[in-house]
């Protein structure tokens, strides 16, 4: 493998090894983290390259560039995931595409993959998007809201709530963003006990290229890492 410094090959295996550093930190088995690759705009030869490095996940956040990814690169080792926001309208085409779905923003979003699904006789994995800091430009359920909706979330019978999701207001340093991870890492627990039926909250996604240390050191399962390893896009 080609890890010459600032290589695609090089970077993958320093935010693995960072990953892996961050969980001993916090007491945590570093294989209870899964990184995925953010690849939006990255071309299908760079993301190939990726996975020669060994990535396995793959975040896409837009369904047409996802879709020709898809079938260039195929299913064979890699796990696709859908990050984006998800239009209602474009949930056809998502659903049974993409192993999990990280961006359920509202129960109305959450209703329609359930309809699809079982329309296509299968069950969706995704986890559910939180607001964390009331940003009002922001999807996502508010906390408070989450919490009444788990009854009808619970009732969806094709959907397979496996966690939460949540990108914290932006800020200067990876430290700022700490509170925002603790925060869903005790939404999940809260939720949890106060009975969540066949709803799983094992599985946070939380942290990126700039902060995904802070957010292994906090509990996330998936960080989303697109810069770190790509480097900065042109969008």
């Amino acid at each position: 493998m080609d890890t010459e410094p600032g290589t695609i090959a090089a970077r993958v295996r320093t935010v693995l090894d960072e990953i892996h550093r961050a969980a001993i930190r916090a007491g945590r088995a570093p294989d209870a983290i899964q990184l995925v690759a953010v690849s939006k705009t990255v071309c299908v030869e760079r993301l190939r390259e990726a996975v020669d490095a060994g990535i396995r996940h793959v975040g896409e956040n837009r369904l047409q560039e996802a879709l020709l990814k898809i079938e260039s690169l195929g299913r064979d080792g890699v796990v696709w995931h859908f990050i984006g926001a998800l239009q209602r309208r474009k949930v056809k085409s998502v659903v049974g595409r993409f192993e999990t779905i990280h961006s359920v923003d509202s129960l109305a979003l959450a209703e329609e993959i359930d309809r699809r699904a079982q329309d296509a006789g299968l069950r969706q994995r995704v986890l559910l998007e939180v607001n964390l800091g009331g940003e009002i430009r922001k999807n996502g359920f508010e906390p408070a809201a989450l919490l009444a909706a788990l009854p009808a979330l619970n009732g969806l019978e094709s959907l397979d709530v496996h966690g939460l999701m949540a990108i914290p207001p932006p800020s200067s340093t990876a430290e700022e963003a700490r509170p925002y991870f603790r925060r869903l890492r005790e939404l999940g627990q809260t939720l949890t006990a106060h009975g969540c039926g066949n709803i799983n909250m094992q599985e946070l996604s939380m942290g990126m290229s700039h902060d995904y240390q802070v957010a292994v050191e906090e509990g996330a399962t998936y960080v989303r890492v697109g810069t770190a390893i790509f480097g900065a896009r042109n969008d």
